[in-house]
């Protein structure tokens, strides 16, 4: 089924995402939850797939979410099917690295696909690959990346709970997890200072300060890879969210513009986010119409097959807060029917769990 949809894509066909399609996906991941306390392999072949699993990180931001999960998973196949025995105990937590790997990418395009359900169910199954490694920063870095899921679609408390979590996983050692855990913390209390909190705003800026301290510390490796490292790119973005977020919208600003010139034009999801983020401090800023108007365009100018629930959702929400504060101006309801019209429609996994959309959620 993988392999048919990814020849449909590759034929420039729609692809409709039904339930016995992901019926086989949540079946793949089961198998792996099955399989890996149960395969010949040499170190070699090992070689390879850690070579090919790597490349899914600088591919993730620049190749459509659907034909990334099906090149992922076709992988992830192949690695359950050689975790099916048993093998040497420096082979076998190899193989375990790797199903980690993998099956925390899967997490986190099914996080752009909006299907949060199956995002959590395959960052589940990376925390138990994770676990057979001993490894601390894996386990640090697939529970900071499934952080996500509420820093999007959830409660930004879960997001800063997960986010702390991984932090002790980290514990002293510099690694990319250890950066991004108090960014992805610092993002989350910028969200709950806009709801009221009243120690969230100190605290975000400290957690700001413990990420970039570390981040200082990566290794070049670390630096450039969008998926399992974490790159200036990704932590101004985090910084100008967090700026933006805690009400000093002419920093975030200039924060997020400078991220801006730091991602390439393939770079599509990190960079239509921090675009849409620069539309929030318009509003915030008391331009309701520009606001509305930037978040159209950064829409607009994406190729269809990168149109993905993250994004869609971000822009409603945006839309929804500009409507919440100003009313029906003409940008908003210019924008809300270009988010309806079919040029824009992507396909989805899942219809979204129902989130208040107010000026807070931005």
């Amino acid at each position: 089924m993988l392999r048919r949809t990814l020849l449909q894509l590759l034929a420039g066909a729609g692809v409709t995402l039904d339930g016995q399609f992901l019926g086989s996906i949540d079946n793949l991941r089961r198998k792996m939850d099955d399989t890996l306390v149960n395969a010949t392999v040499s170190p070699t072949m090992l070689d390879q797939w850690e070579e090919t699993t790597l490349g899914y990180g600088q591919q993730y931001q620049a190749t459509p979410s659907l034909r990334m999960l099906c090149d992922v998973l076709l992988d992830f196949s192949e690695v359950r099917r050689m975790c099916d025995h048993r093998q040497p105990i420096e082979l076998q937590e190899r193989l375990c690295r790797l199903a980690a790997q993998l099956a925390g990418m899967s997490g986190l395009i099914m996080i752009n696909l909006g299907d949060h359900r199956l995002a959590r169910s395959f960052f589940r199954t990376a925390r138990t690959a994770a676990d057979e490694t001993g490894d601390r920063p894996l386990r640090a870095w697939v529970t900071v990346r499934e952080a996500l899921v509420p820093m999007y679609y959830g409660d930004p408390r879960e997001a800063l709970h997960l986010a702390r979590k991984a932090q002790d996983l980290a514990g002293r050692t510099p690694s990319v997890a250890a950066a991004m855990a108090p960014a992805v913390e610092a993002r989350a209390l910028g969200q709950l200072a806009l709801r009221g909190r009243s120690d969230a705003a100190p605290g975000a800026r400290r957690a700001l300060v413990r990420s970039r301290a570390v981040f200082d510390q990566l290794s070049k490796t670390d630096l450039s890879d969008l998926a399992f490292g974490f790159t200036e790119r990704q932590m101004s973005f985090y910084e100008g969210d967090t700026f933006t977020n805690l009400g000093d919208h002419q920093r975030g600003d200039e924060v997020l513009s400078h991220a801006l010139t730091l991602y390439s034009a393939t770079e599509r999801v990190d960079r239509t986010l921090v675009r849409l983020n620069r539309a929030a401090c318009k509003l915030h800023a008391g331009e309701p119409g520009a606001a509305a108007d930037t978040a159209k365009e950064a829409i607009l100018e994406l190729p269809v097959e990168h149109r993905s629930d993250i994004l869609l959702h971000r822009a409603r929400q945006l839309n929804a807060a500009v409507v919440a504060k100003h009313g029906e101006i003409p940008e908003a309801k210019d924008f809300r029917e270009a988010l309806s019209g079919p040029s824009v429609q992507s396909p989805t996994v899942a219809p979204p769990v129902p989130q208040p959309s107010t000026p807070e959620s931005i």
